[in-house]
């Protein structure tokens, strides 16, 4: 998915006012939006609710969404806002007595750690997005969904030696991606 692409649907979605356009735009960005979510909601339902929330806003704001510079990041940000509002919510919902947040960390790690641990995840995700589609897929279903190599294998209709080839190429593609990040010469 580029920069290219989803401008062309976004600038279909506003000047045709097109639900067909945002129906195309759903199918293609819908499985990243969700593993977003998915990182910080860790329940596929919430995490569901929250990318469908984020298309409606897309829909309601689809006159303003040309203005923005850097589209990935919008998304990004929107989609990880999105995720924490929804888990203050519920933990408001849990205890309407005890204060949502009070500044300590739920997960016991220091701000730091969790701004670098969310940059990293952002860093993964557009790495992923960069991968081969086929190598994506079988990536995320192998890696994200812990499908063993011959249900892929049968799903996709290809030998379970391709799985193992097109994993090793995916990892070996994203740890190189992973690692010019780490070192800090990403481009």
């Amino acid at each position: 998915m580029t920069e290219q692409e989803i401008r062309k649907y976004l600038r279909r979605i506003e000047e045709e006012n097109s639900q067909t356009a945002l129906r195309s735009f759903y199918n293609l960005c819908f499985d990243r939006f969700f593993r977003i979510a998915y990182y910080y909601l860790h329940t596929e339902e919430w995490a569901q609710e929250v990318v469908l929330d984020v298309f409606l806003k897309i829909w309601e704001r689809r006159e303003s969404l040309h203005h923005i510079a850097n589209l990935e990041d919008y998304f990004f940000i929107t989609i990880k806002n999105a995720s924490l509002n929804y888990l203050e919510k519920e933990q408001r919902r849990k205890d309407m007595t005890a204060d949502a947040f009070d500044g300590v960390s739920i997960s016991g790690e220091s701000p730091e750690d969790i701004l670098v641990s969310e940059e990293l995840f952002a860093h993964y995700v557009k790495a992923l997005d960069r991968l081969p589609e086929r190598c994506r897929e079988i990536f995320i279903r192998v890696r994200e969904e812990k499908q063993s190599y011959a249900e892929v294998a049968k799903d996709l209709g290809i030998s379970v030696n391709t799985v193992d080839v097109q994993l090793q190429k995916a990892i070996g593609r994203m740890r190189d991606m992973l690692s010019r990040y780490i070192s800090g010469t990403e481009n």
